[in-house]
C-alpha cells in the first residue's frame, strides 16, 4: 500500500512538475477569498486518485478537490486522505515551497503516509509501526528540548479573517518563547520537517484533514508527539494540529491552551 502511495504522489507531482515550466498558462480559480484552485490541482488529483483506484477499487477517498467518494460512508475500513497540491498559493507564485500529501486511514487509524517534494525530490514516507523516512534513509526529531531554542512553524488565516486578532496574539507570545517562527505556506510539508528535524514544532488552527493525515504519521513514527492545541488525539478532523519533539510539545501544550476554544 505504502509503494501503491509513493508510485500515486510522483504520477500527481509529473502533472505539477510539467506547469510549473509555464506558470502564465495555468488557470486558476478563486473558490473562496484567498483560497485558489488550479487545473494544475484537479489534474493532479486525477491521477493520484486513478492510481489508487486501480490499485484498490474497493477502497474510499477523500480528497481536497474532488471531496468525498460515494462509498466513504458504507463503513469503508480504508480511505486515502489526499491533497495533490498543498501550498498552491506558492505554487501560483513560483515559490518553492508545496508538496503531495497521501495518507491511508485503516478503521479509523492513520497507516500510511507520503508527503512528496516536488522541487527538491524528498520522498517522505512512513508506515504506522515501521518508522519514517526520507527517500528511504530513516529519520527522527529533533532533540531540542526546550521551547526558548526551537524553531517553530505555523500557518495563519488567509481565508476566513475573523480570527485574525487572536491569531496575531497566539503568535506574539509564541514568538516570544521560542527562537524562531516561520510560516512557508504548506502544512503537510511543515509538518514532515517535524518529522525530519528542520523544525522543532508546528501549531495551526482550521487545517483540513488532507492538510495533516499523512504529516501526522510522519511525526509520531519519527519519535513525536501530535495534538490539538488541548493535547487530545482529536486534531484530525477538529483542524487544530500542535506537533513537537516530546519536551518542546509538552511546553507548546501550556503556551496554546488558551487558544484552544477560540474561533477559526
Amino acid at each position: 500500500m505504502l509503494n501503491t502511495a509513493i508510485k500515486a504522489a510522483r504520477r500527481g507531482a509529473a502533472v505539477i512538475n510539467r506547469a510549473s515550466f509555464d506558470l502564465d498558462r495555468v488557470s486558476v480559480t478563486e473558490k473562496h477569498f484567498n483560497d485558489f484552485v488550479t487545473d494544475v490541482d484537479k489534474s493532479a488529483e486525477a491521477a493520484i486518485v486513478e492510481v489508487l483506484k486501480s490499485a484498490y477499487p474497493e477502497h474510499a477517498i477523500l480528497a481536497e478537490e474532488s471531496g468525498a467518494s460515494a462509498n466513504l460512508h458504507d463503513e469503508n475500513e480504508y480511505v486515502w486522505i489526499i491533497d495533490p497540491l498543498d501550498g498552491t498559493t506558492n505554487f501560483i507564485h513560483g515559490f518553492p515551497q508545496y508538496c503531495v500529501s497521501i495518507a491511508l486511514q485503516h478503521k479509523g487509524v492513520i497507516t500510511q503516509a507520503v508527503v512528496y517534494d516536488p522541487t527538491r525530490n524528498e520522498m517522505f514516507t512512513a508506515t504506522k509501526g515501521s518508522g519514517a523516512y526520507l527517500n528511504e534513509k530513516r529519520i527522527r526529531v529533533t532533540r531540542c528540548d526546550k521551547l526558548a531554542d526551537a524553531l517553530i512553524g505555523t500557518g495563519f488565516p488567509s481565508r476566513d479573517l475573523s480570527g485574525l486578532d487572536e491569531y496575531l496574539q497566539m503568535f506574539k507570545v509564541m514568538t516570544g518563547k521560542c527562537q524562531g517562527l516561520r510560516r512557508p505556506g504548506s502544512a503537510a510539508l511543515d509538518l514532515a520537517y517535524v518529522a525530519m528535524g528542520r523544525l522543532d514544532g508546528f501549531f495551526e488552527k482550521g487545517l483540513a484533514p488532507w492538510d495533516i493525515a499523512a504529516g501526522s504519521l510522519l511525526i509520531t513514527e519519527a519519535g513525536g508527539i501530535v495534538s490539538d492545541f488541548r493535547g487530545e488525539s482529536d486534531y484530525l478532523y477538529k483542524g487544530d494540529v500542535m506537533a513537537g519533539t516530546p519536551r518542546v510539545f509538552g511546553q507548546m501544550v501550556n503556551v496554546l491552551q488558551p487558544f484552544a476554544g477560540s474561533a477559526k
